[in-house]
């Protein structure tokens, strides 16, 4: 397994921030708000009324139930409680799902660009990840064409994010009903439908994969409080499946890690009882700073950027650079290369295509503020004039 590339270049920026350069990361996959101050006031209840201590399994029941409320209500899935597994980050969920639905030597299909670990979440799970490339060109998303031309007898899972990390793609309702179609024709393949920044989205209708009456058996939903709610370190995320499919994950959680903490369960139950002005907030914040950063990056020449319709992340095109070089003469031979160049001259860091299978692109946060992304799209600017 490699290490995750976005942990290593915040590690690298954080380093250097240490020797004091003024350092401005754009690389880190958290919102840069508070926890909303009703589910931290939740969090600090629970401590003071003793609710410190092991939980079911599978995570208390009323917030599986608030959890099924939820997903009836805005993804017009129905599940019980005993079709929800509550776990440590939605990534703990993702990792379960494939461990449970791999066998050694399945295949498991992942469009690319994307997010880090599930390509080494697969490998974990004994199975080989396999790429389904898309560009700027089909805006980062894959086609019902291109889905079916991926598929071999060895397929196993599709994982599917929208919004997408690292692009910030969405895909429409009928995009959604067109794999579905190609999928209802492979009964043996499931999908796990990463749907953590579903809240994060501007201008697209989410429709989530297992609404569809014949993709809900066949399909794992993974969710979880860190990015709507400003909740990264709290660590709580779900999943949502068909019975079986739960039970071999919750026992898989058992040995691994048990529940996650009685004391952010607490915190995502206020989290879904709670009203969504805080995420409304959020979400027009980063829709201002998405449209400011794509306006910077369209005054860069030869940069090719898709508009994203959810996430905090922009995925532009740079390959009309690679190969150039900079001012000390070192050739831009890749992604890597020239984000390090960006930090070590320029002091913003970023995260190379490379890491999430779109060698043509970096991934640049905004989530970050107004201030700081003005002076880092300015030093980007510079950054790229000084190549030839």
């Amino acid at each position: 397994m490699r290490p995750s590339a976005t942990l290593a270049m915040t590690a690298k920026a954080n380093e250097r921030r240490r020797a004091g350069f003024p350092v401005i990361g754009l690389s880190a996959g958290e919102p840069d708000f508070d926890t909303p101050h009703e589910i931290s006031e939740a969090a600090v209840k629970a401590i003071r009324d003793g609710f410190t201590h092991y939980t079911n399994n599978a995570g208390i029941l009323e917030l599986r139930e608030a959890i099924c409320s939820k997903l009836a209500r805005d993804n017009g899935i129905q599940y019980e409680p005993d079709e929800i597994l509550c776990s440590n980050g939605a990534k703990q969920s993702i990792a379960q799902a494939l461990s449970v639905l791999c066998r050694p030597g399945d295949e498991v299909l992942i469009p690319a660009p994307y997010w880090v670990s599930y390509p080494e979440m697969a490998r974990f799970a004994g199975a080989e990840p396999v790429a389904i490339p898309t560009g700027a060109e089909t805006d980062y998303r894959i086609t019902p064409e291109q889905l079916e031309n991926s598929i071999t007898d060895r397929t196993r899972v599709l994982i599917l994010c929208s919004p997408s990390n690292p692009t910030g793609a969405v895909y429409s309702p009928d995009e959604i009903r067109g794999l579905a179609e190609v999928l209802s024709r492979h009964p043996g393949v499931f999908v796990i439908s990463d749907e953590i920044y579903e809240y994060i989205s501007y201008d697209q209708t989410i429709l989530s994969m297992a609404s569809l009456p014949h993709m809900r058996n066949r399909t794992v939903t993974v969710n979880g409080f860190s990015k709507a709610y400003a909740m990264t370190g709290w660590r709580l995320g779900y999943l949502a499946a068909e019975s079986s499919i739960v039970e071999a994950c919750a026992k898989l959680q058992s040995q691994f890690t048990s529940a996650p903490s009685s004391i952010s369960q607490k915190a995502g139950l206020k989290a879904l009882q709670m009203s969504k002005d805080p995420i409304v907030k959020m979400v027009n914040a980063f829709r201002l700073r998405r449209d400011f950063v794509l306006g910077k990056i369209a005054e860069i020449e030869n940069v090719i950027c898709p508009v994203p319709d959810g996430a905090f992340y922009v995925f532009p095109d740079i390959s009309a650079y690679l190969g150039l070089r900079t001012p000390d003469g070192t050739v831009i031979d890749s992604t890597s290369a020239l984000c390090f160049y960006i930090l070590e001259s320029f002091n913003v860091a970023l995260v190379p295509g490379e890491a999430f299978g779109g060698p043509s692109g970096i991934r640049i946060s905004y989530a970050a503020s107004m201030s700081d992304l003005e002076e880092a799209m300015g030093r980007l600017k510079k950054a790229f004039a000084a190549l030839n």
